[in-house]
């Protein structure tokens, strides 16, 4: 049997030590997270599914990081971990600072996700390999110098876990506002040089220890259940995926910003801190009995019937069953965890498990659902975990599994049995919340709360989608889209039928289908309204211009096109291309402007190929559901539009949000770089369908350029508010906090 150091050590400068090395790592490593996010984004039109890859990418090397730990610690002696370990973080440094590699251009024509992940890789690979092997090495080897808590090292955990927290608040709210990412680039190596010295110090005491700490014969210890195993891989699976699916919740409709990152990965690391505390024993029960009192509300107003809450609301609503869902998980892990010998062990299947969650949103989810659907699945695998699952198939399983089968064939029958869902709408969302309520009465059989739980999602989604009359939907990299049809009344009040575009949340654009109506621009881009007044207040010098268009929609704007002018479509999802031009769905394109040049890609990387001084009209009318690409906003891409601007030449800006004050940025652009700026934020006029309310700002070099559009009278440009309470924009600067409306 190996020696055991006797634990007659008491110093408190000891745990110190060995909390601050967790804390710094901790900290660097989710420092780093949202810091290269951001470094990536405008390469890939700062699409939410950027930082979802980005995190996949993140959890692998961690869990690399772990079963490197797991066999440093138990197949070598603890002066050749010392030694190994040296040569791996010299090596290291190599990357540092960290940084883009030179010359990287991501794919146009099919799905960056590899290439996402070999850039991190090269990138930032073997720092972030180092920092996410030093919490399980670093408390494996705190277990072996002999002090007095080295029995039980998972105390430890807690410190690295604050250090991630306090690094991810710090992050949106300190870091961000005030230091550009060049300076967070050296910092950062600052920081890890730190840690190098720490990580010294920590193996200078397991040196002296060498003799009393062999290393562990895992062949000789007691085993673990593989049963055990596996469901500490569900219970550190789930919560992962469920990061991972309100995080993309989060950031659809705002900004793929690590202000919004931070918000569920916050909430994940406080669930790690609470439940590896000395508290967890207390605050387990409570969280267990909490979780299906306030699943009601959260089913019924999540999914059911989505109120016109404001956003903040359905954040909270989100933010707090999440925060319930994996308390009582990583409590249960907490629960189930083993003594010291196998602790890198356990840390190995919770990180392999992250890893495979990470992977299962962003790799398989994609390809096997048109929709966000793996959010509503965990959250049913989350109530399937709680305490009193049945882990075999016998008579109390199957009657746990009789209620909600039961409520699935009742609800799909009666689905099928009605014509149209709508007339009914009422009386289903009614149903669905009663139902909702009587889950509760079976909050202590797990199996039972969480299928009849998923039957009432699935029943609800299903009379959601059945009345949306969803024509083709799809899911890329950059989004869900989908085409719908619906039903307006006309001039002559009667029914007509219409097909819209809807990215994530938001609509893109609409179309009439009628003959002598489906060339009229609709929408945000109406003939009333700002687009349609900028391009009749310059009808008469227009007839050789030269516009570019960023963000295709349903591409209502060519049918402004005059034969003489040429036209650059470029937009980012080469599916919204596919849907534009297929007369199926909307006709635009085919109608108005058939020989209008297409280019795929990033638009601020294409916009910088184009010839100096090229376009007449530039149009930015770039969304990711209701979010514009933040670095399609700094100050470096409007000074690159008006370089590929004539010097009489315009650029439109589209600025509708429900969230966010885009005209402050552009604004203090404005100012700051003498641009000349009006506005308009457009009401529509009573009675005139699918002309909808919008703002735009037009900006140019001088303020005569825009004089025919502000002395027009056709709509309301006035010129920009001004603002003094924010910083311009920049690539190596951007404060979403500084304009939430």
């Amino acid at each position: 049997m190996n020696p055991v150091p006797q634990p007659t050590d008491r110093r408190l400068s000891l745990i110190l030590l060995f909390a601050v090395t967790l804390f710094t790592s901790a900290s660097l490593m989710f420092v780093l997270q949202p810091l290269f996010g951001k470094i990536l984004l405008p390469l890939l039109g700062g699409s939410p599914a950027v930082w979802n890859t980005c995190m996949v990418f993140y959890q692998s090397i961690l869990f690399l990081g772990y079963l490197y730990a797991h066999t440093l610690s138990t197949r070598l002696g603890p002066g050749q971990q010392i030694v190994v370990h040296t040569a791996i973080i010299l090596l290291s440094v190599l990357a540092l600072p960290v940084g883009l590699p030179e010359q990287v251009t991501p794919p146009t024509e099919s799905n960056p996700t590899f290439w996402l992940l070999s850039t991190l890789a090269l990138a930032i690979g073997l720092p972030f390999f180092v920092l996410s092997t030093t919490a399980p090495l670093i408390q494996k080897w705190f277990a072996q110098i002999g002090h007095d808590s080295s029995h039980d090292p998972y105390f430890l955990y807690a410190a690295s876990n604050t250090g991630s927290l306090l690094a991810l608040l710090s992050y949106p709210f300190i870091v961000e506002p005030n230091i550009g990412l060049a300076a967070q680039q050296t910092d950062w190596s600052l920081g890890y040089a730190v840690l190098g010295v720490l990580i010294a110090a920590c193996a200078a005491l397991l040196w002296k220890n060498r003799n009393a700490a062999a290393p562990e014969n895992t062949a000789s210890t007691d085993k673990i259940p593989m049963l055990t195993q596996l469901h500490w891989l569900a219970l550190a699976l789930v919560p992962s995926s469920l990061l991972l699916g309100l995080t993309n919740f989060i950031s659809t409709d705002i900004a793929s910003v690590p202000l919004l990152w931070i918000i569920p990965l916050t909430v994940y690391l406080l669930s790690f801190i609470i439940v590896f505390s000395k508290w967890n024993d207390a605050i387990h029960p409570v969280m267990v009995r909490l979780q299906p009192i306030f699943l009601i509300p959260f089913i019924a107003y999540a999914f059911i019937n989505p109120a016109d809450l404001p956003y903040w609301a359905y954040l909270v609503l989100h933010v707090i069953a999440f925060f319930f869902a994996i308390m009582v998980c990583h409590g249960e892990l907490a629960k189930l965890r083993p003594s010291t010998q196998h602790l890198t062990r356990y840390y190995l299947i919770m990180s392999f498990a992250g890893m495979l969650g990470g992977m299962f949103n962003t790799f398989v989810a994609p390809f096997i659902f048109n929709g966000i659907y793996e959010y509503p699945i965990m959250i049913v695998a989350a109530l399937l975990l709680r305490p009193g699952l049945p882990l075999a198939l016998n008579r109390r399983l199957l009657w746990q599994l009789l209620p909600p089968a039961l409520l699935l064939v009742m609800g799909w029958a009666l689905y099928a049995s009605i014509g149209n869902l709508l007339d009914y709408f009422d009386a289903i969302a009614i149903t669905l919340m009663v139902l909702t309520c009587g889950i509760f009465f079976f909050r202590n059989q797990p199996v039972t709360l969480a299928l009849l739980a998923g039957v009432v999602i699935f029943l609800a989604l299903g009379v959601h989608s059945l009345s949306s009359h969803t024509l083709y939907q799809e899911r890329t990299f950059f989004g869900v889209l989908a085409v719908r049809e619906s039903t307006l009344t006309d001039e002559q009040g009667q029914p007509e039928t219409y097909h819209e575009l809807f990215h994530g949340t938001t609509k893109h654009g609409a179309q009439r289908l009628a003959a002598n109506l489906s060339t009229i621009p609709l929408t945000y881009y109406s003939r009333p309204g700002p687009m349609g007044q900028l391009f009749k207040a310059y009808d008469g010098v227009d007839q050789n211009w030269h516009i570019g268009i960023v963000g295709l929609g349903a591409g209502a704007l060519a049918c402004y096109a005059k034969p003489q002018q040429s036209w650059t479509l470029y937009e980012i999802d080469p599916l919204v291309v596919d849907i534009a031009s297929n007369p199926l769905y909307f006709t635009y394109l085919s109608q108005c402007n058939k020989s209008a040049k297409m280019s795929v890609g990033d638009a601020r990387l294409s916009l910088a190929q184009e010839p100096d001084h090229s376009f007449d009209l530039l149009v930015m009318d770039a969304f990711s559901s209701d979010a514009v690409p933040t670095h399609l906003l700094t100050e470096e891409a409007i000074k690159l539009y008006f370089q590929k601007l004539k010097p009489n030449g315009i650029l439109a800006f589209h600025i509708t949000n429900r969230h966010l004050l885009l005209k402050k940025v552009l604004s203090i652009h404005a100012e700051h770089l003498h641009l000349a700026a009006l506005i308009e934020e457009f009401t529509p006029p009573d009675n005139q369908p699918l002309v909808v309310a919008t703002d735009w700002v037009a900006m140019a070099n001088q303020e005569h350029i825009l004089e025919p559009l502000h002395t027009s009278q056709l709509g309301d440009w006035q010129k920009m508010p001004l603002y003094f309470d924010m910083n311009p924009w920049t690539d190596d600067f951007t404060n979403i906090v500084r304009i939430w409306k």
